[in-house]
């Protein structure tokens, strides 16, 4: 991670995707160095001084306003979930945790459990904030071919998609799920993105594959919602599911449903 951190590090990341005619500026002759916007184009569509900006970007200025906040996101045309995620950033920056992080969840209450029991033979799982498996129902773990076979430590969600031989085939749209796996990730961790439970996952799976590390370093936010997926199983064929997820934030846990469409 740069010495910019976590905000001046999305700040770049949006910047660089906006092009100057998509903000009714002009690009100009000759050919620019920089992808996206310039730093002193940002600043002016955003009303700040290009030194303020500067510093915010490089890590410098740890306080922006909720106004200042808005007027980027605005000038970033950036998305609601993005927006969103800039402003957690900014309060992180300006009021860092005093402490440590607690490490990701590893363990349920009993009613949990037993509301996964009671889903069957809808396939459903909980997921803690880095994306580990800690509870399933048998259809669940059968849902993730081959999952099974991993000790109970690594049977992460994320890792699976990228790693496991069967994922691509598995999920008939592999590029969405991965790109969704990566921003629902990003956005569970968005208060912690220092936490070395998060960093020690993330330099692991930037090693095992070069898609995660590109989708990683694009900053791309989300929180899981519903969605349909359609699955190539190999146990089960070819099937679709509707696919909910109900989130614990207290726990910072949250719930997986799959429901058949055909049902």
């Amino acid at each position: 991670m740069s010495t910019s951190g976590p905000l001046g590090e999305f700040l770049r990341s949006r910047r660089s995707l906006v092009r100057p005619p998509d903000v009714g500026l002009p690009v100009g002759p000759g050919l620019r160095r920089t992808p996206g916007l310039r730093r002193e184009e940002l600043a002016t569509l955003s009303g700040v001084s290009f030194d303020y900006y500067t510093r915010l970007e490089q890590g410098r200025e740890r306080r922006p306003s909720r106004a200042v906040i808005e007027s980027l996101a605005r000038a970033l045309h950036l998305a609601v979930d993005d927006t969103r995620h800039l402003h957690h950033l900014a309060a992180l920056t300006a009021d860092p945790p005093t402490t440590g992080t607690p490490a990701p969840a590893t363990t349920l209450r009993p009613s949990i459990e037993r509301l996964l029991t009671r889903l069957s033979p809808s396939p459903a799982y909980v997921l803690n904030r880095v994306s580990d498996m800690i509870a399933a129902n048998p259809e669940g773990i059968a849902l993730f071919h081959g999952i099974g076979s991993w000790p109970r430590g690594r049977r992460n969600t994320v890792r699976y998609i990228f790693t496991h031989p069967t994922a691509r085939s598995l999920f008939v749209d592999w590029e969405a799920t991965a790109r969704a796996s990566v921003a629902q990730l990003r956005t569970m961790n968005a208060h912690c993105p220092t936490d070395p439970y998060l960093l020690d996952l993330v330099s692991d799976l930037e090693s095992a594959d070069p898609t995660f590390h590109h989708l990683w370093a694009s900053h791309a936010v989300g929180p899981r919602r519903h969605t349909r997926k359609d699955l190539d199983h190999p146990d089960l064929g070819t099937i679709s599911y509707d696919f909910e997820t109900l989130y614990l934030p207290h726990d910072e846990l949250r719930v997986s449903v799959y429901t058949n469409t055909a049902t």
